[in-house]
């Protein structure tokens, strides 16, 4: 962030001395230092509202930054799930999270919301100090506060489903600020000003898709049709009037894509997955940046232990592994279970050498190909790969989820959900073969198969109070569901992450602790 912030203000330093010419030597001396450039006197014309929207941007990696020995901050949210375990075993907090007995010193919890709330502070500083900015371009003024809308409201949306009630902040904070101790908010106020911040997003002139990685109309309805899916369901219980809101905005997305198949479709195959060449296209609406130049791609923990798949030859830390039992349970034929897909159970030997076999199925969901080699072509070394976020397979498995709460399967919802088994190579029963509670089921299903390792099943379990069973390929209540990766039971606590140990004792404004962890 600090890079980026002060490249802009180099250019804007040296803006000026091109306007103003030769100086003084007086006036010279009493000119404002740039160390001394404070949020106050910062934000003067329009190339320091995009420094302010950048450095937003660059504190959503957060989520790939170290959490301990082979670990990374985004294991948190996969870890807890049950569809992965470790080779490694090296981390004790990643264990913990594993293991289902994390508290509030694990520190990937700790790193989150510190990550979120640090999101939330820089888009706050930029929706208070952008609209004093003059002159400046009505509408880029108005997209910029736009994208930080919706990120401020990402930020909200993971805190307020991690934490539950917590901290509103919608100001710049100092430590004179009269909220600078404050009090946890009601989940309720939290999602309202998420709602807010996405209309307002919605309503900022985005195009529907930005190949340059910033915030477009399809993430930001996406990210709405997430939200409504989430209070219609628990713990809001907001239900039916939600499911449909929920459906009608990711419709909305589903007309413009049919309309323009170019611009937001599925992607013919799933190496364009994770493909550079395809980063913020089609079926990404919104992804992490990355770039090795400022952070390489984190997701290298998935790569197997010690094994020579990339020109690094034997490494990795296999310290997020899928478990044979969720691999097993797609059904016999899906392609998204085969080499080429979502897994991979052979590679060649260091990148692009002579093919070995793994001895067992690994997550090559996220393998870059370009940077790590494949069969006769030398890797680039430069893992350029992003993150996703947000993909079109999503938004038509919402569709057919909300739109079946409604009543019934319609035409569409199957057509939209069986999209998804289509491209894997599957067979769909006829519409009419299924009921409300047989369809809800199967979109599940597929939500667990698309959508695993992409830091959305943990939420999905949260707000269904449901855990896909491997072995019954059913679904269990979430409370008492034996993860298979650990053999231990999901508690009533689990539906809420602790708040950090060291946030309770230097904010007692917080408390009490979530209910069933230490501190409370």
């Amino acid at each position: 962030m600090k890079h980026i912030v002060a490249k802009q203000i180099g250019k804007v330093l040296l803006g000026g001395a091109i306007l103003l010419g030769p100086v003084g030597c007086k006036d010279f001396l009493v000119e404002q230092a740039p160390s001394n450039l404070t949020p106050d006197n910062f934000y003067t014309i329009p190339d320091h509202a995009e420094a302010a929207l950048a450095a937003v941007y660059d504190n959503l990696r957060f989520f790939g930054d170290g959490s301990g020995i082979f670990s990374s901050n985004w294991q948190m949210l996969e870890a807890p799930t049950g569809t992965s375990t470790t080779e490694t075993a090296q981390n004790s907090d990643l264990n913990n999270l594993y293991g289902l007995v994390y508290d509030g010193n694990t520190q990937h919890i700790v790193n989150y919301w510190n990550g979120w709330y640090r999101v939330v502070a820089q888009a706050n500083q930029a929706l208070d100090k952008v609209p004093g900015i003059t002159p400046m371009d009505a509408a880029l003024k108005t997209k910029i506060l736009g994208e930080a809308r919706f990120l401020r409201a990402t930020a909200y949306f993971n805190i307020v489903r991690l934490w539950g009630d917590a901290p509103l902040i919608v100001k710049p904070q100092s430590a004179t600020s009269d909220d600078f101790y404050p009090k946890r908010s009601p989940q309720e106020d939290i999602y309202k000003l998420i709602v807010e911040d996405l209309t307002a997003a919605e309503g900022a002139g985005l195009a529907w898709m930005d190949v340059s990685g910033r915030a477009n109309l399809a993430a930001v309805k996406a990210q709405l049709a997430r939200v409504y899916l989430t209070m219609a369901g628990q713990p809001l219980n907001k239900g039916a009037a939600y499911y449909k809101l929920a459906a009608d905005k990711a419709f909305e997305i589903i007309t413009y894509a049919n309309a323009n198949p170019t611009a937001i479709n599925l992607f013919t195959n799933y190496e364009d997955v994770h493909k550079e060449s395809t980063k913020n296209r089609v079926e990404h609406l919104f992804m992490l940046q990355y770039n090795t130049l400022v952070a390489g791609n984190p997701m290298d923990n998935m790569f197997p232990n010690f094994k020579p798949v990339t020109y690094n030859g034997p490494s990795g830390t296999g310290s997020t592994v899928p478990t044979l039992s969720f691999y097993k349970s797609y059904e016999t034929g899906d392609l998204r279970a085969k080499d080429q897909g979502y897994f991979y159970t052979s590679y060649f030997t260091n990148g692009n050498g002579a093919p070995f076999d793994l001895g067992g199925p690994y997550i090559f969901k996220h393998f870059n190909r370009t940077s790590a080699g494949t069969a006769g072509v030398t890797g680039s070394r430069l893992n350029n790969l992003n993150v996703p976020q947000i993909r079109y397979a999503e938004v038509l498995l919402m569709y057919a989820e909300a739109q079946n709460e409604l009543g019934a399967p319609t035409q569409v919802a199957y057509d939209a959900f069986k999209r998804i088994r289509d491209r894997a190579g599957l067979t769909t029963p006829a519409l009419g073969t299924y009921t409300q509670a047989t369809f809800r089921e199967a979109v599940w299903r597929e939500r667990w198969h698309e959508l695993c390792y992409e830091q959305i099943t943990w939420f999905d379990m949260v707000r269904l109070r449901k855990v896909y069973n491997e072995t019954t390929n059913g679904f269990d209540a979430f409370v008492g569901h034996v993860n298979q990766s650990s053999k231990q039971a999901l508690q009533e606590k689990h539906l809420l992450f602790p708040i950090g140990k060291q946030e309770l004792l230097n904010n007692p404004n917080l408390r009490p602790q979530n209910p069933g962890y230490p501190g409370a």
